[in-house]
Parts: structure tokens; sequence; C-alpha cells
């Protein structure tokens, strides 16, 4: 029988008993002790939420989106199986997480080990595996299912699609969107992340979810938007810049503590080898704490930065640069790399809802107009000195040189 979750954004989930199964794994229930926002907890008091209700909201959403398009597109041919897979895909598409989400495998894992590039997608495939091997899911595989769930997750390993054949390639789509990135995964976030930020998020997923159509597109199927649809999904793009703004690009320097922590703790060792996987699945937040409480000498460097983190005596932002700062380049795009994702975004309109067509950017509001540049560069400057900050008003006004005994 199905097992109900009742979760503050979806309300009641549903989910299979496999689901529950691979929930009930160590390596899953481990995704409870890593915060979806990383270190952006010490900034904002509210956002304690955790990858393991994320995970199941975007299995949760993806299950609901396929069983629309079986309910408005018979002709699909949609099965039951194809709709577990899906599920599973979106359950499982964070399970290899390291500790503090994107600060360990977007900021961490670069500096600690620049000989690892592309890691945390690696590891996502390795964790699946050991997460299917002890929750039974081999014993359900058939028709390459298992190719069909780390490809909706990861892509193609090849180039080539193995899980399904080229009549269903639009259910890759769903849970990691590699043609425009519209999927699911963004729609929870989006919805949690606002919540827990205290965040208005303007864009309905529900909505988007109910007028999504498999329409043909160069001879192939693909997930098209009803074309009165457009302002919802600028919404979600926006909404998406909102947060890199105010609370992704948020830089705490827990990461810094990590790197002066790391020849002491091995932490990235662990990235060796499939023999360190385990190893690896016991690294969570709380190894914030383990460096606290050690009474290693070599970790004091460490701890000093994480004691400025709890004390909340983080750098101070500034929007000038000056010698002697630390600042931070970061990148925030509309989901797609660079690129505009209209370029890649196809509709349907009220007249033949099987033909599909792209709306060009020169014909939509002049609020789209951003997308043209689908990459905005931008520079976080940083103030490590202690300095009251009345004298550091005074420095950015005169434009002088401080220096390090200030």
């Amino acid at each position: 029988s199905l097992k109900v979750f009742n979760d503050p954004i979806h309300g009641h989930m549903e989910f299979h008993p496999l689901l529950v199964k691979i929930i009930d794994t160590p390596q899953f229930q481990r995704l409870r002790n890593i915060k979806q926002l990383g270190g952006g907890y010490y900034v904002y008091p509210a956002a304690s939420h955790n990858r393991f209700e994320h995970s199941l909201g975007v299995a949760h959403l993806a299950g609901e989106f396929v069983r629309s398009l079986k309910k408005n597109q018979p002709e699909l041919l949609i099965t039951d199986r194809d709709i577990l897979c899906v599920e599973i895909a979106g359950l499982c598409h964070d399970v290899g997480h390291g500790p503090f989400s994107h600060m360990f495998d977007g900021m961490f894992i670069p500096k600690a080990r620049p000989d690892l590039k592309g890691w945390k997608v690696t590891e996502k495939h390795k964790y699946m595996n050991i997460s299917g091997g002890s929750s039974g899911i081999t014993n359900y595989n058939q028709d390459n299912d298992l190719y069909f769930i780390e490809e909706m997750i990861i892509g193609p390993t090849d180039g080539q699609y193995k899980g399904r054949k080229e009549n269903k390639h639009f259910l890759y789509e769903i849970v990691a969107n590699k043609k425009n990135g519209i999927d699911v995964d963004k729609f929870d976030y989006f919805a949690r992340d606002c919540h827990h930020l205290g965040m208005k998020n303007s864009f309905d997923h529900l909505r988007y979810i109910k007028f999504a159509r498999v329409c043909d597109v160069n001879g192939k199927g693909r997930i098209c938007a009803r074309d009165k649809e457009l302002s919802n999904i600028y919404d979600m793009f926006h909404t998406r810049s909102r947060l890199h703004q105010k609370a992704y690009q948020h830089k705490t320097k827990i990461t810094e503590a990590f790197l002066k922590a790391d020849p002491i703790l091995k932490i990235s060792d662990a990235l060796d080898g499939d023999e360190n996987i385990y190893f690896l699945s016991c690294i969570l937040d709380d190894i914030f704490g383990e460096i606290l409480n050690s009474p290693e000498s070599g970790l004091d460097d460490a701890k000093l930065i994480l004691n400025k983190t709890i004390s909340r005596k983080n750098h101070v932002f500034l929007d000038v640069l000056l010698s002697g700062f630390v600042f931070q380049i970061s990148t925030i795009n509309y989901g797609n790399k660079k690129n505009n994702p209209l370029d890649d975004m196809y509709f349907y309109g009220k007249s033949d809802i099987n033909k599909s067509f792209r709306i060009p950017t020169e014909q939509v509001s002049t609020k789209f107009l951003s997308f043209r540049c689908g990459l905005r560069l931008s520079m976080a400057v940083y103030w490590a000195l202690r300095m009251s900050l009345m004298r550091l008003h005074v420095a950015i006004a005169n434009r002088i040189m401080v220096s390090d005994d200030v």
C-alpha cells in the first residue's frame, strides 16, 4: 500500500512501497543531516530545511507531472513502470550531496581537489547504485530501468540514451531538464526555499504542470508549455535569479574552514575510489561541530573561522573594490548556463494543441529582455579585517589603502 508523508509545501504526498524502501536506507536518511542551503542557515535563521524533504518533494512532483501527461495524453503510452522510474529519479537526484550541499561540491572540492572536476555527478551515480542494491531496485529492474533512472539524473553516459526508446525521451525533461532547465527539481526548491526564507514565490508550478503537453518538435516529442504560460515561466526564472542574489550567493566562510581542516581530517581523501564511499557517506553537516570540539591543535584556524560564523562575525559585504579586500566572483544564470532559456523552449496554442512553436524574444514583453543575456556576472566584496564600520566607511570614502594591522 502507499505510504503518506505530510509536507508543508505540497501537503499529503503518497509514495510507492519501493520508494519507501529507498527512503529507509542509510544512504538516503543521511540527507536529513545536510542543509538544503548549506551555510545559509547561519544567515537566515528559518533556512533549516534539509536535502531529505526536498528529495521527497521532487519525487512527489515528478510523479504528479508524469501522471498529468499520462491522463491528458494516453497516446503517449506512459506505463506505471515509467512513472515509478521517474519518481525514483526524483527521489535519488540529490543523494550524492556532501556536507553543506553546494558549498561542498561547488566551492570546497574545486579548491581542495582541482583534479576532480565534475565530482558531484560521478558520486551521485555511485550513491544511487548503493541505494539501489540495498533497497531492492534490482528486483524490479527490467527493460533497462536502472539506466533510465541514472540517465534522468545525470544524462546519458556515452551520449546515447539507453533507458527508454526515442518515443519516450520527453520523460528525461521532468527531473533534470538538460534542454531548457525547467524541471521539478527547481519547482520544489523554489517553493521550499522561498517558504523558509520568507520570500514570495510568484511561480505557480501546479499551473505549469497542468498545461504542459508533449508535442512534436522537429520529429521528436518534447514537453511544451501553453503559450499563455509565458508570464508564469518568466516568474520562475525571475524567482531563481532573486534566490541566487538573496540567498544562494550569500557567502559564509565555512569553505575556508573546511580547507584549513582538510590536512588534518583528510576530508577530500574520501573522494578517492569506490572503497571510500562509506567514509564519504558519513561526512555530514555535523562535521562543523566535530571541528569545533576537536582537541587537535592543527584545527585552531578552522575553529576560529567557524566560531566567527556562529557569532555572526562574518566578513562585511561591500559594493566597491579596494586593495586588501576579499572578493568572490559569482555567476547567476536562468537555469540553462549562459544560454537564453527561451531559445530552447517550445509552446503550443489553443487553436492547435499538437503544434509546437517558439516565441521569438523580440515578440515578448520588455520584462523578458533580460533573458537575452542568460548569464550575469557579479562580484561580492568582503571586508575581513578588524575595524569599526565607521572607520571602514571613512576608508571607502577616501579610497585609502588599509593595512592588515589596523
